[in-house]
């Protein structure tokens, strides 16, 4: 036969000793490299018996907060809605009636407040864009479901508990300029 080319290599055609053919070099170089594993360290976690720890600005489920006296600070301004890129946040404004002062703080408050969180992309804006202190993130988790209906949170998901052992610390997200802030009494404007 006529070679066309110069770049053929002549393969030889070696007897395998009787270790390679029972393979057994192969064998334990691949139980040496499964042993190795045994002994690195490990990435994964044994969840839920074990949880990785959150970042301090952790960016979770909302909350909105009630005042000192226990009224929703929320008074419907719509700026968290604006602000949100997702178009997460719906509401409906609504205004207090006479005797529901300790329910609301302000004369307008929502009636509706829904979030949808399978839109929510939790970025904070809404946070950054409330006047008023409202609407926080948490380092809560958004539970996981099943039906796609359950994920659009309202109030009754989102507004904090009456009681002053069950609020929900926000002491995290907000920074140390804030907080100095709060201490003037002159300066403050979220009374």
């Amino acid at each position: 036969m006529q070679v066309l080319t110069n770049r053929s290599k002549v393969v030889s055609n070696k007897e395998m000793t009787l270790m390679e053919r029972i393979y057994l070099p192969a064998i334990l170089g691949g139980m040496m490299i499964t042993l190795g594993h045994f002994f690195r360290k490990k990435h994964t976690f044994q969840y839920p018996e074990m949880k990785r720890p959150f970042a301090p600005l952790y960016r979770g489920m909302h909350v909105l907060k009630r005042d000192e006296n226990g009224a929703e600070r929320c008074t419907a301004c719509g700026l968290c809605a604006v602000a949100c890129p997702a178009e997460a946040i719906t509401m409906t404004a609504a205004e207090r009636k006479p005797g529901e002062e300790k329910l609301y703080r302000e004369e307008k408050y929502a009636s509706v407040y829904e979030i949808n969180m399978l839109r929510c992309i939790f970025c904070g804006d809404c946070e950054e864009a409330c006047p008023k202190e409202s609407i926080f993130l948490t380092d809560r988790l958004v539970p996981s479901d099943s039906l796609r209906q359950r994920f659009v949170y309202g109030k009754d998901l989102l507004v904090e508990p009456m009681e002053e052992n069950k609020r929900v610390d926000i002491s995290k997200r907000q920074t140390k300029e804030v907080l100095e802030f709060k201490k003037n009494k002159e300066l403050q404007h979220n009374k």
